[in-house]
């Protein structure tokens, strides 16, 4: 079979593909027949080994994947060769064929495609946790999402939505600032690719405070970070929430006098570690989020599929900041 590996510290130019052997499932575990798999932020620190976890290589990037049941492992109930799944992994999912723990997996809902049921988990996943456990997300409050024409992003639009809060999206461009309207977001805020001085922050601070009103932004949803991070705290609301989940523009030096002149909170949002943590409350929130795509609430955009020997380009496309939604490798 063919994987897409890391066999040394670098970008995606340094992938190869690989033929490997099949792995065999041991105890508690499953063979899993890769018929897509999503590419996520993750993924371009991993192979330059700036994640928070680092696996021995070589290893194949791809932490979120679908496909179907080929081998049950020993000990394995409540599941059948041929069933199409999805699962949740650290890294591995560029392959053909990968080895799941039944733990990390979960049935796929009914008549969803591979490409999106493998698009669910890690971004979904991350904003239900973020949104609800540590921003406290009720009805009628205004969430600021920033970068959120990307997978994680619009996910925080829909799910925003679907809990009663008014959206405020803030992107890099009027194409971006489409996507996230018909996500469901009621205002758009388009900021500078350049970067800012202090006039220009200052600019954008009051562009994020005219859009969220005059009470503010009760949830600030920062995945960008970056120049960008202090304009948006500015714009918080009294007991506001900002929640830290990502930082493609780079670590943020924020002013911590804002968080006592506005008594709000800055609270980090680590999904993965979430899950390990918590796996209950991991599965009942995967359980909502299937509840809520099959109601039609939330959808995730799939805007490019790549085949797996491409799947180098997929990282690059996401590291440079170029993609919209969520980016696929398939495997058929």
């Amino acid at each position: 079979m063919k994987a897409l590996r890391s066999h040394e510290t670098g970008g995606p130019e340094t992938l190869t593909l690989d033929e490997i052997e099949v792995p065999a499932p041991g105890k508690g575990e499953v063979l899993v027949e890769v018929k897509a798999c999503a590419i996520n932020f993750p993924d371009t620190l991993i192979i330059r080994d700036l994640y928070q976890f680092r696996p021995e290589r070589p290893f194949a990037p791809g932490g979120e994947i679908a496909g179907v049941i080929e081998a049950l492992g020993e000990g394995v109930e409540g599941c059948s060769e041929g069933d199409r799944v999805m699962a949740m992994l650290g890294n591995g999912g560029l392959t053909e064929r990968l080895v799941v723990p039944v733990d990390r997996m979960f049935p796929m809902p009914d008549g969803v495609p591979f490409e999106k049921a493998a698009s669910l988990l890690m971004t979904y996943g991350t904003t239900i946790h973020g949104l609800r456990d540590r921003g406290h997300i009720k009805d009628g409050d205004t969430v600021l999402v920033l970068g959120a024409a990307g997978g994680v992003g619009l996910s925080a639009v829909e799910l925003s939505k679907a809990f009663g809060a008014r959206v405020v999206a803030a992107v890099s461009s009027e194409e971006k600032g489409e996507i996230a309207r018909k996500a469901g977001a009621d205002e758009v805020v388009i900021y500078p690719k350049d970067e800012m001085d202090k006039a220009a922050s200052k600019e954008l601070a009051g562009k994020f405070k005219a859009a969220c009103g005059p009470e503010g932004a009760n949830i600030v949803y920062d995945i960008v970070g970056g120049q960008y991070s202090e304009p948006a705290l500015r714009s918080i609301a009294w007991e506001g929430r900002f929640l830290v989940v990502g930082f493609p523009a780079g670590i943020a030096r924020m002013p911590l006098n804002l968080t006592l002149l506005k008594s709000c909170d800055i609270a980090g949002v680590f999904w993965g570690a979430f899950t390990v943590r918590e796996p209950v409350r991991f599965r009942q929130q995967v359980e909502e989020l299937f509840e809520l795509m099959q109601a039609g609430k939330i959808n995730p955009l799939v805007s490019e599929t790549f085949p797996l020997e491409r799947g180098g380009e997929a990282i690059a496309r996401l590291e440079n900041r170029q993609a919209v939604g969520k980016l696929v490798v398939t495997m058929d």
